[in-house]
């Protein structure tokens, strides 16, 4: 069945437009308004939705996984926007099972995955958008469909009714992203409301140049603006890339590498790259530890980076927690602490009295153990010069968290106990 009337046959089937009346019209409604209000009472980063949708698509064999953001003055959709973001993704492509999926609450097609590493779970995603648009566009796999806030005329559901679009959006996309370019797969098109451009224009400019560190298919990500004149830019462009070098060492249960990012980024003069040593080790997950919405995973994964060099950064932020995109957590630890936390619904804190997050930290001080062990000994071949350069991984600085200091009190206490301290 072609794209259009797929969507046809969900206005039809499911919002009784055009034909019977659906009698779950009423509670669908009130399913969305639910939805509506959940959405505003969270304080959703939209941006970081979108890119954990992205880390959680499917993508061709032989593609460099990326996401590419554009802002621009123009009214891309004629609806009287003061700007637009756009939105490319090189993904596969919208499937039904996708647009089904889009088209209901609560309906989400990653539900049950999290042990195939999909990292989305709040069942917000793609609805997340409504924060800055009233009318989000999508353009990909022959489908070109908008949606809108306000309910639909036809059957009072506002939110999720799909509505079919004519090309004439495609063209003006196109001039945006470059002529000579083809489009990737996906494109969202969001037409902002006019209190959110500028918390847009933050948000974007505010991405951190280690957004890639622990996302395992997006290789790629940029942020840019599109004026006419490009003295009017106000955002802070930036480009992003990661490349995964030879692993060092592998087990049952953990494995090191070396990251490289590079980050170009408009006006700053900083560091553009950085090399980061990873080790990667899984636990198993304790009976006392377990909680309901991760009843399925059966393993902790606790990635642990040490920046080799000054650490890239973007402003004063300095993330030291990671569930695979960043908190706002400072640790003051040399390192950075990356798993599979249970967040806050705005994504800024993990929660500190969640006794899955505490299994976690638990295992932090074994995990750091492991890893500073391992780097001394690689550096044994080394000059004895050298090894300072390795001892300021050690968390010396107190963290303004009690937990933290919790962790930081055990590793210090187990590397007390081993002979790679000199004395």
């Amino acid at each position: 069945m072609a794209a259009k009337e797929h969507v046809e046959e969900i206005r039809r089937t499911k919002f009784s437009i055009g034909g019977e009346p659906n009698p779950l019209t009423e509670d669908l409604h009130q399913a969305v308004k639910n939805l509506s209000a959940e959405l505003y009472a969270k304080d959703v980063h939209f941006l970081m939705e979108l890119i954990q949708n992205a880390e959680d698509n499917e993508y061709p064999e032989g593609v460099d996984p990326s996401l590419e953001f554009v802002i621009t003055s123009k009214d891309i959709t004629n609806t009287g926007a003061p700007a637009t973001l756009l939105v490319f993704n090189n993904e596969k492509g919208f499937s039904r099972k996708n647009v089904e999926s889009i088209c209901s609450v609560g309906r989400s097609t990653k539900k049950g995955l999290r042990k195939r590493g999909y990292i989305g779970e709040k069942g917000i995603g793609f609805k997340s958008v409504f924060l800055i648009t009233s009318q989000p566009y999508i353009f990909s796999n022959g489908y070109k469909i908008r949606f809108n806030e306000k309910p639909c005329q036809q059957c009072n559901v506002g939110y999720i009714v799909p509505e079919w679009v004519e090309d004439s959006t495609l063209s003006a996309i196109q001039r945006v992203y470059g002529s000579s370019n083809a489009l990737p797969t996906t494109t969202l098109v969001l037409p902002l409301k006019s209190e959110k451009v500028k918390p847009v224009k933050d948000q974007l400019s505010s991405i951190h140049p280690e957004v890639l560190l622990f996302l395992a298919k997006i290789k790629r990500l940029s942020v840019r603006e599109d004026n006419e004149d490009p003295k009017l830019n106000t955002v802070s462009a930036i480009s992003i890339s990661s490349e995964k070098n030879f692993v060092t060492i592998k087990s049952m249960d953990a494995e090191s590498y070396t990251l490289h990012l590079t980050a170009d980024v408009s006006g700053n003069e900083d560091d553009t790259e950085c090399g980061y040593y990873m080790w990667k080790q899984r636990f198993p997950v304790k009976k006392e530890n377990k909680v309901d919405v991760r009843s399925e995973v059966e393993e902790w994964v606790i990635t642990l980076a040490f920046p080799n060099g000054k650490r890239l950064k973007r402003g004063a932020s300095m993330p030291g927690i990671y569930s695979f995109l960043p908190t706002e957590t400072v640790t003051n630890f040399p390192f950075i602490i990356q798993a599979d936390f249970l967040l806050a619904s705005s994504r800024e804190n993990i929660l500190w009295d969640n006794k899955w997050n505490q299994g976690i930290l638990d295992c932090v001080p074994v995990a750091f153990l492991n890893s500073f062990t391992s780097l001394i000994k690689s550096s044994e071949t080394a000059p004895i010069s050298s090894l300072p350069n390795q001892f300021r991984f050690l968390p010396v600085k107190e963290s303004s968290h009690a937990k933290l200091n919790q962790v930081r009190d055990a590793i210090k206490a187990k590397i007390m106990n081993e002979t790679i301290v000199p004395c």
